[in-house]
């Protein structure tokens, strides 16, 4: 009678025995995350969606081939969407997050990016007054750096003039030179691997 009341209970308990073992075990998943863009147009800044980031981080843009320790762009997030810059060249990059330890970056996360070929757009009036505003519309990658300048046509890339920066507003109004002649409005993208490369150009008659 007893060996029949064993052998019951343990039909009974095998199953809920089996079910426990085939259970999967629950874990807490306490991993970092990222997310971003992976084409951008070269030297556009880049949004970068940041999920339990951890203490130290540091986001970098890379190219895939290049060690931890070597990076484009680095920048050390202060909210969990972040904006860096991209390279101003078109090229195949890696976007890392990356921690250090033992004084030397550690790479946790990577992704993929591809930046594609920058351009941009002015409008302005083809003549002006001397002295006077000039409305000017800029319009491009959009970098904290892009300028947008009124300068000689025959002026350096890096010359020095009035401008302004289409990051903060892509329209802006310009003060004609004082000395009559025609004049270029440029819009210049300034971003890491391609500094005062010139994107667009359109002539201002000083009169």
């Amino acid at each position: 009678m007893k060996r029949r009341f064993l052998i019951g209970l343990a039909a009974l308990l095998l199953p809920a025995l089996a079910a426990a073992q085939t259970k999967p075990a629950q874990r807490r998943n306490d991993a970092p995350a990222l997310s971003a863009a992976r084409t951008i147009v070269a030297g556009a800044p880049l949004s970068v969606f940041l999920t339990r980031m951890p203490q130290g981080a540091r986001l970098a843009i890379a190219r895939p081939d290049d060690p931890a320790d070597k990076a484009i762009v680095v920048v050390e997030p202060r909210t969990t969407v972040p904006t860096l810059p991209t390279p101003g060249a078109v090229g195949i990059y890696e976007l890392r997050l990356t921690v250090e330890k033992a004084g030397a970056p550690t790479i946790l996360l990577r992704q993929p990016l591809a930046t594609t070929e920058p351009s941009a757009t002015l409008a302005a009036p083809e003549r002006v007054g001397r002295g006077q505003g000039v409305p000017v519309r800029g319009i491009g990658p959009n970098g904290e750096q892009d300028r947008v300048m009124l300068v000689k046509p025959d002026a350096p890339a890096d010359t020095d003039g009035p401008r302004f920066f289409p990051a903060e507003n892509v329209e802006a109004t310009l003060e004609a030179p004082d000395q009559p002649g025609v004049y270029e409005l440029r819009y210049i993208l300034h971003a890491p691997l391609a500094e005062h490369r010139i994107l667009a150009r359109r002539l201002v008659r000083v009169e």
